[in-house]
């Protein structure tokens, strides 16, 4: 009978040893990504990167087609015509009236023309506004990029405690399916009810669901990171190994909302708009522009191109040179109706820059908030593992003794994980927090640099 105690005790020791071991590591030979680099690879790979910078480089064109406005225009042109019947006029010489063709079956014409813009407001006009349409895309492709910076941060930190939570389970896991293991034989030997063995499969069981599901979670994380950093989902990732300190320093900082690129992009949109105007308001002013052309043409009886004047074929140049001059008197109102409308245009823009406005700072506020919240509850879920730990401890250390029954135990081990993935959520809560204040602070772009 001493010997089964002894045994028994020996067993109860063994358990508790069970219990203190909790190393546990996702041992992989794939290659691990930092946050830095999956926002790297989103930024090359994602079609709206690729498109807001498409759109960049169509607006250095739209300045080149601005550009060709204030430049010499040249056009050349050609003809052959051939009259088979010539229209008969008549003619008054000394009271008699003659009736006589005017004209040549065979006419042919070559001439190039110069067309030069002296003064005109609206080649001016769309030209800034063109080196503003680029400023506008340089911007939006800015804002584009902080969008996917969001989402490729908030991706990442999901996936980051999805696997913290499920490291929590597979270590509990592993820890009761060893005591399992060694109630089971506690039960063979007629040491141990099966009550407690059936206790035991159940929080087995229990504890199996939830890390099946968790590693579901994780796979599904993961998928959407991919998607969001531009990569093929067949792609395999595994995340940096780095831990996550909270920054309560981020809160102290001031904040500009003017420098906010929803603003800026705004802002500069209404200057187009003010161009928008200005190209408008150009119509009432007069435009010059010079015009020149030379030419080379022939008629005669026959055909120009290979006959001469031998032939019948008169061959000669011309040439003129003018100045344009182009005075708008009346439109019937139309100009200044199309003013009023880019007016409107404008004022209805300040509305979405002063609501804007209003937006952002109340995300500010509300990041604030939110991350002061998320720190708080970071350090109070922290300190409550502290604690989950040490109740766990003493319930081992007591269950040694007889002094803790396998369920108190059990139900140790369960808090201790709830408590670990509390504070993994927790983090993850935090993380959000802080992605949400930096994007409110205008400063996502610090956190492609490690």
């Amino acid at each position: 009978m001493k010997s089964k105690r002894i045994t028994a005790q020996k067993l109860k020791i063994g358990i508790a040893a069970a219990f203190m071991m909790f190393g546990f590591s996702l041992g992989s030979a794939q290659q691990q990504v930092s946050l830095q680099e999956a926002i790297k690879q989103a930024l090359q790979n994602k079609a709206e990167a690729k498109k807001a910078a498409l759109q960049v480089t169509k607006a250095e064109y739209k300045i080149d087609e601005a550009r060709a406005s204030a430049l010499p225009q040249i056009h050349a042109t050609a003809g052959l015509t051939y009259n088979p019947i010539i229209q008969e006029s008549l003619l008054e010489f000394g009271g008699q009236r003659i009736r006589a063709q005017l004209g040549q079956p065979w006419s042919s014409t070559a001439s190039v023309q110069l067309q030069q813009a002296i003064f005109d407001q609206r080649v001016f006009t769309g030209l800034k506004a063109a080196k503003s349409t680029r400023e506008f895309y340089v911007l939006n492709a800015q804002l584009t990029n902080e969008q996917i910076i969001e989402n490729v941060a908030t991706a990442y930190y999901q996936v980051f405690v999805q696997e913290e939570n499920l490291k929590t389970v597979e270590a509990s896991y592993q820890n009761t399916e060893k005591v399992r293991n060694v109630i089971k034989s506690l039960v063979d030997n007629g040491l141990a009810k099966s009550i407690d063995l059936d206790r035991t499969n159940v929080q087995l069981t229990n504890i199996g669901s939830n890390r099946q599901t968790l590693r579901n979670s994780v796979e599904l994380s993961k998928n959407a990171l991919k998607f969001y950093m531009g990569v093929p989902i067949s792609t395999d990732i595994e995340l940096e190994e780095k831990t996550i300190e909270p920054r309560p320093e981020l809160i102290a900082s001031t904040v500009n909302l003017d420098e906010r690129t929803e603003i800026k992009v705004l802002n500069k949109n209404r200057e187009l708009l003010v161009y928008n105007k200005k190209a408008t308001e150009a119509y009432k002013y007069p435009t010059v522009g010079l015009v020149a052309n030379y030419g080379w043409g022939a008629t005669g009886a026959k055909f120009p191109l290979t006959n001469g004047i031998n032939n019948g074929v008169l061959w000669s140049d011309y040439s003129a040179i003018g100045l344009n001059v182009n005075i708008p008197i009346f439109t019937g109102g139309a100009t200044k109706a199309k003013i009023n409308q880019a007016e409107i245009d404008i004022q209805d823009l300040d509305q979405d820059i002063q609501n804007t406005q209003l937006s952002l700072s109340l995300d500010y506020k509300n990041a604030i908030t939110n991350m002061e919240n998320a720190l708080i509850n970071t350090e109070s879920t922290k300190d409550n593992v502290g604690l989950a730990e040490r109740v766990q401890k003493n319930t081992q250390s007591n269950y040694q003794y007889g002094l803790a029954t396998l369920t108190e135990v059990l139900d140790a081990e369960n808090a201790l994980t709830q408590a670990r993935q509390n504070y993994a959520n927790a983090l993850l809560d935090y993380k959000q927090a802080e992605i949400k204040l930096i994007k409110a602070k205008g400063e996502l772009n610090t956190l492609q640099n490690p």
